[in-house]
């Protein structure tokens, strides 16, 4: 019997790529704002804008496309054109667009542990994208739950496991975040496995914790049925230690 009741994932960056379509397009935005400013400033005003801008639009491709428009407009003082404003535009629509792919190992991996295991699907940022990313991956069928939150940190999680009636102790959270996926959920009692990504979002890092129980980093998805076969035999020797 497995120690954990459910195993969750987050999508983005952990089950198919997504961050990079941030990378490409910041590129395009630098290209586009290089007579005005360093590439460096303009990151930097981007990002903060984009942090402003999480109580107002939250996460995902949208919010992103209006803080470039207002990082824009304030790094050229209103001269940007219209036909520029119109290329952030088309930018954003191209990352809606954009096929969703996969991440190595988890097109064998999920169907593999969804075999053995009740799975549930957790991320953050815009419902209508995520549910159409999650409707293109091919994975949808392989998990019990998904839930689509607007922010990922200790009360959410709290909130979704009373809701499922499911005890921290036995709830697993595997993702690609330090920030979303791992701290919150090792607050709660529960256990996380980070999984890391190329590229992560400023507003995303965080340091690793310590060495502690619940605590696991794996260098890809497909060490998971592994790890999760060691846990559960250390789970079964320990009650089987009992009297």
């Amino acid at each position: 019997m497995s120690r954990f009741q459910v195993i969750a994932f987050d999508a983005d960056d952990t089950l198919w790529h997504n961050e990079r379509l941030y990378v490409e397009a910041q590129s395009r935005f630098k290209k586009l704002l290089a007579p005005y400013h360093s590439p460096e400033w303009i990151d930097e005003r981007l990002y903060q804008a984009e942090l402003r801008n999480l109580g107002h639009f939250g996460y995902g491709i949208k919010g992103f496309a209006l803080s470039m428009i207002e990082t824009a407009v304030e790094l050229t003082e209103g001269r940007i054109a219209g036909a520029q404003i119109q290329t952030i535009i088309d930018t954003a629509k191209s990352m809606l667009s954009a096929e969703v792919e996969l991440l190595e190992h988890v097109a064998e991996t999920i169907p593999l542990l969804a075999q053995r295991y009740p799975l549930m699907l957790i991320t953050k940022g815009d419902l209508r994208d995520q549910e159409i990313k999650i409707a293109r991956s091919g994975l949808a069928d392989h998990f019990h739950r998904i839930e689509i939150v607007s922010e990922k940190n200790p009360a959410s999680y709290a909130a979704l496991l009373e809701r499922h009636a499911i005890p921290p102790e036995h709830f697993l959270m595997v993702g690609n975040s330090l920030r979303s996926d791992v701290l919150p959920v090792l607050e709660l009692g529960g256990s996380a496995v980070y999984v890391p990504y190329q590229h992560t979002w400023g507003h995303e890092a965080a340091d690793p914790p310590a060495a502690q129980p619940g605590y696991y980093h794996l260098a890809h998805l497909g060490l998971l049925p592994e790890l999760l076969e060691r846990l559960d035999g250390d789970g079964q020797q320990t009650m089987g230690s009992n009297p």
